[in-house]
């Protein structure tokens, strides 16, 4: 088995179609085909059920694409490192990140980690949860911080803190008039506004899980690419905005109120590859402590559950 075969099965496992696949390695199908069948045959096992349509892969199949993917991504490191320092540059630390992650706290971890690692080069790529795992898997990326926790067993996950959600209100609106913390249950019959748009499943799908666990369909919902948009369709009176406490910092023309239930939080989660520069993420643990040790103004308690890193 070698390389190429790998990046092969990989192909058709994400494609699910050999044509496709083929097309994308630019290669015939039939060769591609026969490559597959000559890895199976090598394992001992099948790896896709050629029957259904689209492919599906066996169990043997799903570990073993999850298992190709961070082998390939490893891979594609060693040989950028590789080049790197034979052209003397510098090692390269590439973070992901989510938007909402910016009001708190990691610029801080970000200008810390270039003063404590200066012979690396700290690079900064907007990425939404769910594709910071393709992310890892690939090589894209070393480290990343997003609200999601992820059950893929090849990425290693620590919540940082659960963050309490807040509502986001245009002052107009009757829901504005109090400061007190609000039942879920009080945004029945309020429009909506929601972000990501996509990819999904996202922060927006958390929000609506859990005011349909209250019972509250929005009669109107809006979706939109980002959390700047969704405030500023809130200043415009389109409707009412759940979001993570540390983000209500942005906008002081609007009224923020609590949610009135404990579960109601967003996780901030640092996730990295298993075996990862184990150095590397004890000194991101170090940074992120220090932090929160300075009580910065948008860590307070009232409004955030901590978990020491």
């Amino acid at each position: 088995m070698d390389l190429r075969q790998l990046r092969y099965f990989v192909a058709v496992a994400r494609e699910r179609n050999f044509t496709r696949a083929a097309e994308q390695l630019h290669i015939a199908q039939p060769p591609l085909s026969r490559q597959i069948q000559q890895m199976e045959q090598e394992l001992g096992v099948q790896l896709l059920v050629r029957s259904s349509r689209p492919i599906r892969l066996t169990d043997a199949g799903r570990l073993f694409y999850e298992e190709a993917q961070q082998v390939l991504g490893r891979v594609e490191q060693m040989k950028d490192a590789a080049r790197r320092i034979g052209h003397g540059q510098r090692r390269v630390i590439s973070i992901g990140f989510v938007a909402s992650t910016l009001y708190a706290g990691l610029p801080t971890v970000v200008r810390r980690l270039r003063q404590a690692r200066p012979d690396a080069d700290v690079r900064l790529v907007e990425m939404m949860s769910g594709p910071q795992v393709e992310g890892l898997k690939n090589g894209r990326i070393d480290v990343g911080f997003g609200r999601m926790r992820s059950s893929d067993p090849s990425v290693e996950r620590q919540v940082l803190r659960e963050e309490r959600l807040v509502v986001a209100i245009p002052p107009a609106f009757a829901l504005a008039a109090e400061d007190a913390p609000l039942k879920p249950a009080a945004l029945k019959g309020q429009k909506l506004v929601v972000y990501p748009s996509e990819p999904r499943p996202s922060f927006a799908d958390q929000m609506l899980s859990l005011l349909g666990h209250h019972g509250v369909r929005p009669p109107q919902l809006q979706e939109v690419r980002d959390l700047q948009t969704a405030l500023g369709l809130v200043a415009a009176e389109t409707g009412v905005c759940l979001i993570p406490a540390s983000a209500r910092f942005l906008r002081s023309d609007l009224r923020y109120r609590l949610i009135d239930d404990q579960e109601a939080t967003s996780p901030v989660v640092m996730s990295y590859r298993r075996n990862e520069d184990p150095a590397l993420i004890a000194l991101l643990r170090q940074l992120i402590c220090e932090m929160y040790a300075e009580n910065p103004p948008w860590l307070d308690i009232p409004h955030n559950r901590l978990t020491t890193p």
